[in-house]
C-alpha cells in the first residue's frame, strides 16, 4: 500500500485550518457568485483551457497558496473550484491557515468541481482546446511543468527515430503517447521472428513486413492524432542530412558503429541534439550528445569513442545476445530525454553517460567532457565530410 498523498502541499497545513470548510453544490455556489462572491478556478492552465465556470478568475493553485494577498482583496466570500472538488477543498483549508487570510475571508469549495458544474448545465466559458485533446492529455495538462503550453510544444515537435527495433519500440510508443506531433521512423529492415523477444512494436503476424510499416501502424493505433512518417531506408552519408533536416530531436536506436558515428557527425553539423542508447547482454547505456548546439561545452559521440573498434573486437549483434527487457529500459530513457529536451525541462544527460546493469538492478553515471582534440565538434572545426560506412555489424536496428 502506498503512503503517497494526492496533494503534497497538504503537508503545510496550519492547525488553524482544521475547522471544516463550507462546501456548496455547483448550483448553490453559482447563486453565491451571482450575489457577488468571487469565483476562482485553481486548476492548471491546461485544464482551464477546456472551459471554466463562467465568471471565474484563473489562478493556479500554487500561485494562490503562495501569495493569496495578490489575488484576494480581503472582502466578501471567495468560491474556489477545481476539477472535481478535492483540490479546492484542500486549498481552502490551507488558505485559512495563512496569516493573511485567517478567518477574515469566507472560503467556499464547489463540491464536484468543474465536472459537476458542467453536468448541471451551469454557464461555462468556451474551451480553447478540443475535448479530445483535453481528454487524451489530461494528466499532462495537470502538470505545472507541462500544462497547455508544454503539450502544444510537444504537438509542434518533430522527432526522428533511427531504428524500429529494441530501442526504437518503447521510444516510439511513448513519444506517440506523449503527443509528439511528427514522428519520422527510419529503418530499412524487415521483421524476423527473432526480433519479437524485445521489439514490441511488431507482431508475429507481421513477420516479413517492413519494420517501419509495422511501427507506423502500431503507433498510429495508439495515437491517431500524430503524424507518423515511415522511411524504409538505411541511413547513409548521401541521405542522412535530408532525413534529419527538420528534426528538433534525433534518437539513435541503431546498433552499429557506422550509423552511430554518421548520426553523431550529422547532428554536430546540423546543430541537432542526439539521444544515444546502446545495449549488450544485461547492460545498457544512454546519453545526450548536444555538441552541435554547444560546441566546446557539450561532448559528441566521438568525444566518448574517438575511433570505432576493429571488427574482430566489436560485439557481434546477433551472437552477443541481449535480455529482452534491457532495450526496453534504455529506449524508455531515450524517450524521456527527448521529451525533456522538447519541453526544456529538468537536466538532460548531456555531459553524462548513464549506465544500467539489469543483473544488479543498478544505475551509475560517468561524467563526459567535450574533447578539445575531437576531429568534429570543437568550435571552429571545419566539416571534413562523412566517413564511409564501417562494416562492424550488419544490422541497422537495435538488438
Amino acid at each position: 500500500m502506498t503512503r503517497d498523498t494526492p496533494n503534497p502541499a497538504g503537508a503545510h497545513r496550519d492547525t488553524r485550518s482544521a475547522e471544516p470548510v463550507l462546501e456548496l453544490s455547483p448550483r448553490a455556489a453559482h447563486e453565491r457568485v451571482l450575489a457577488g462572491a468571487r469565483l476562482i478556478d485553481i486548476r492548471e492552465p491546461g485544464e482551464q483551457a477546456t472551459g471554466m465556470a463562467e465568471g471565474a478568475v484563473a489562478v493556479a493553485r500554487r500561485d494562490l497558496e503562495q501569495a493569496p494577498e495578490h489575488w484576494l482583496d480581503g472582502t466578501g466570500p471567495v468560491v474556489l473550484i477545481c476539477a472535481r472538488g478535492r483540490r479546492s477543498l484542500d486549498c481552502a483549508r490551507i488558505l485559512r491557515g495563512h496569516h493573511w487570510v485567517g478567518e477574515r475571508i469566507e472560503l467556499i469549495s464547489v463540491a464536484g468541481g468543474t465536472d459537476a458544474w458542467r453536468a448541471e448545465g451551469l454557464p461555462m466559458t468556451a474551451a480553447t482546446v478540443t475535448a479530445r485533446f483535453a481528454e487524451r492529455y489530461d494528466r499532462h495538462l495537470r502538470l505545472p511543468d507541462v500544462g497547455l503550453a508544454g503539450q502544444q510544444r510537444l504537438a509542434a515537435a518533430r522527432v526522428v527515430l533511427i531504428g524500429a527495433g529494441g530501442l526504437g519500440s518503447p521510444a516510439a510508443f511513448y513519444l506517440a503517447a506523449a503527443g509528439i506531433g511528427r514522428l519520422r521512423i527510419v529503418d530499412g529492415d524487415r521483421i524476423e521472428r527473432s526480433n519479437l523477444q524485445r521489439q514490441i512494436l511488431h507482431r508475429d503476424d507481421a513477420i516479413g513486413r517492413l519494420k517501419v510499416e509495422s511501427a507506423a501502424a502500431a503507433v498510429s493505433g495508439l495515437n491517431p492524432d500524430i503524424q507518423v512518417e515511415p522511411v524504409p531506408v538505411r541511413l547513409a552519408s548521401d541521405n542522412v542530412e535530408a532525413v534529419l533536416a527538420d528534426a528538433d530531436v534525433v534518437i539513435d536506436g541503431s546498433d552499429n558503429f557506422a550509423t552511430r558515428y554518421l548520426l553523431s557527425d550529422a547532428c554536430v553539423r546540423l546543430g541537432k541534439p542526439l539521444v544515444y542508447g546502446a545495449v549488450e547482454r544485461f547492460q545498457g547505456q544512454v546519453s545526450v550528445f548536444d555538441a552541435g548546439r554547444a560546441r566546446g561545452q557539450a561532448p559528441c559521440y566521438r568525444c566518448l569513442f574517438p575511433q570505432p573498434p576493429a571488427p574482430e573486437f566489436a560485439p557481434n549483434c546477433a551472437e552477443a545476445g541481449v535480455l529482452g527487457i534491457v532495450p526496453g529500459v534504455i529506449g524508455l530513457l531515450q524517450a524521456t530525454e527527448a521529451i525533456k529536451l522538447i519541453l526544456h525541462l529538468g537536466d538532460s544527460l548531456s555531459g553524462r553517460l548513464l549506465h544500467f546493469d539489469a543483473r544488479a538492478m543498478r544505475f551509475r553515471e560517468t561524467r563526459l567532457a567535450a574533447d578539445p582534440d575531437c576531429p568534429v565538434c570543437p568550435p571552429g572545426t571545419p566539416f571534413s565530410g562523412y566517413a564511409e560506412s564501417l562494416t562492424v555489424c550488419a544490422s541497422a536496428d537495435q538488438g
